[in-house]
């Protein structure tokens, strides 16, 4: 308003997520595409491997390998409760099982989720931020904002129930500083 030149302003919409040419035409219109492919300086890429239910043990020896040289690790699931409709994996009992073979009287667990009072999930989120918690299991809720340079390992559970761009999200999650990380 106000514009007597007749010209549209610029605008810039940035997203950290890898949005497909033809999505991104239909979405935003015909725009041109500034594709930033480099990591920052000092960060190694992600190794990103696929496992099955067999290797779990394999995974928790690997779990506890990290976390014996100071590393920190997500856990995220995508239900917090057991589904009637859907059959995945769901954090209370992932969070059962974890404890078994990571007894608490050896490590320090946090469990976040999106209906937990806000209090309680920022309590859980600097104890784990500060290095007071080696294992952190969570839904969604750390997909974004989440800036923890010491997690090395970000799991997975029931990956096929989260689409592209939420597991971009979540493995975006580790690799934040200069150690090798790893998603599962």
């Amino acid at each position: 308003k106000g514009q007597t030149s007749g010209k549209v302003p610029h605008q810039v919409i940035m997203t950290a997520t890898p949005i497909p040419r033809t999505l991104s035409m239909s979405a935003y219109g015909d725009l041109d595409a500034s594709i930033i492919d480099e990591l920052p300086p000092g960060r190694k890429p992600v190794k990103t491997v696929h496992r099955f239910d067999k290797n779990r043990l394999k995974v928790f020896r690997f779990i506890k390998d990290e976390i014996k040289v100071g590393r920190q690790i997500y856990i995220v699931y995508p239900l917090i409760e057991e589904s009637k409709k859907m059959d995945y994996k769901f954090l209370m009992d992932g969070y059962e099982s974890i404890v078994r073979e990571f007894p608490p009287e050896i490590y320090q667990i946090s469990i976040l989720h999106g209906k937990m009072k806000p209090g309680d999930k920022d309590f859980e989120m600097e104890r784990f931020k500060n290095g007071k918690t080696q294992i952190m299991i969570s839904t969604t809720v750390i997909e974004v904002g989440v800036n923890i340079p010491n997690a090395s390992v970000m799991i997975i559970e029931s990956a096929e129930r989260f689409g592209l761009s939420q597991l971009h999200q979540l493995r975006g999650r580790v690799g934040r500083g200069s150690e090798m990380s790893y998603c599962i």
